[in-house]
């Protein structure tokens, strides 16, 4: 088994880019995630040429400054959280990570010391 191979069939949407935006990798979820923007065939595109204004310059921000971008929606009566972050290679700045997480719509909060 390949070190990553469990990410594949992973139950929450994992797109991987570059310090431009052009997408790296993706799995299965985020492939059907996105699947009537093309799927799989869009690893190799600028994930910024998905995005519309202002979300698109909102996307550009994050990735110049390098910082996390994270936050909860709803759609089709699903909700998500949204978990954007840098990735690093040997120490530096490579893309940015999007998590896109199906929680429910009442998420227990416990506080642990």
């Amino acid at each position: 088994m390949n070190d990553y191979e469990w990410i594949k069939e992973f139950p929450a949407a994992i797109t991987v880019c570059d310090q431009e935006g052009f997408i790296l990798e993706m799995n299965d979820k985020a492939a059907k995630t996105f699947e009537t923007d093309g799927g799989y065939k869009l690893v190799g595109s600028n994930m910024l040429d998905c995005h519309p204004d202002p979300a698109r310059e909102k996307t550009e921000r994050l990735l110049a400054a390098k910082t996390k971008n994270v936050y909860t929606i709803e759609k089709n009566g699903i909700k998500k959280m949204i978990y954007q972050s840098p990735w690093y290679k040997d120490g530096w700045y490579a893309g940015f990570v999007e998590l896109s997480l199906e929680i429910p719509f009442e998420l227990p909060h416990f506080i642990r010391s």
